[in-house]
């Protein structure tokens, strides 16, 4: 039984696609897939998949073809959804897969705790469709001084995502369908703005809305009730992406673990 019998039965899908055949992350440590590097005597993989245990996932769906992870995902009780054509398809792949609400994240979160998967679904309004975590750079910075991460800038302070989604109805879908057209027309970017409006890339270039003004005009624009849900931890908002973050991370998670920086 769940240690949050409150919350709706729910599955989860972690995206472990990779660009190449091998990815230069995990080269660094001999394997041949980012997701499969280990931190703190466990590898990422493992990590993400038992914090969604934790959080009461039904199922755990994982995105990837690479061999070695698809092995590891099953001994970890995990089940395999083929990936398609980028992070967003991939999702669109796996909801034909589930009737249930889904969270998604990635095979890099290795700092992943069951309570912000918790804090996100529940936190989401019940009228809402679809829902994102984002975590402020005040908190972050709290979190891992000198962090340097991509941020945001809204009229309510600069914002960075956290890489935790919750679609909890049908209707999420169409996020996935823009995310899936904007990686389309990445090299068309008119196109992508003549999706989400002129007003609102106005509004948000001259700093008049919000973090949750700005998610909730964009869903408006496609049909889909969202909402942002603020991390209170700011290591949330930390994935693996470079040499120095797998080197913070694993300092972070040793025993007796100082402050870091994240490069």
């Amino acid at each position: 039984m769940s240690q949050y019998p409150t919350l709706p039965a729910f599955d989860a899908l972690v995206l472990a696609g990779s660009r190449a055949e091998v990815d230069p992350m995990a080269l660094i440590d001999g394997y041949r897939h980012k997701s499969l590097i280990e931190v703190s005597g466990q590898s990422m993989l493992e990590r993400v998949v038992t914090a969604l245990r934790q959080a009461g996932a039904k199922r755990v769906l994982v995105s990837c073809n690479h061999p070695d992870v698809v092995a590891r995902a099953l001994e970890l009780g995990a089940e395999i959804v083929q990936p398609a054509g980028g992070p967003s398809a991939s999702v669109l792949n796996a909801l034909d897969k589930t009737d249930r609400p889904l969270i998604v994240t990635t095979a890099d979160h290795a700092l992943l705790q069951s309570d912000w998967v918790v804090s996100l679904m529940e936190e989401t309004p019940r009228s809402a469709d679809f829902s994102l975590m984002f975590a402020r750079s005040e908190t972050i910075e709290k979190a891992v001084p000198g962090s340097k991460r991509t941020y945001y800038k809204f009229a309510d302070g600069s914002w960075s995502g956290c890489n935790l989604f919750y679609l909890r109805t049908p209707a999420a879908r169409a996020v996935f369908e823009l995310w899936r057209s904007a990686e389309r027309d990445r090299k068309k970017p008119w196109k992508l703005v003549a999706r989400l409006g002129w007003r609102n890339l106005f509004d948000y270039l001259s700093g008049k809305l919000t973090a949750a003004q700005a998610i909730a005009r964009v869903g408006d624009r496609i049909g889909v009730r969202a909402s942002v849900v603020c991390a209170q931890d700011g290591l949330a908002a930390v994935d693996v992406d470079k040499p120095e973050d797998l080197e913070a991370v694993r300092l972070m998670l040793a025993p007796q673990a100082p402050q870091v920086a994240l490069g």
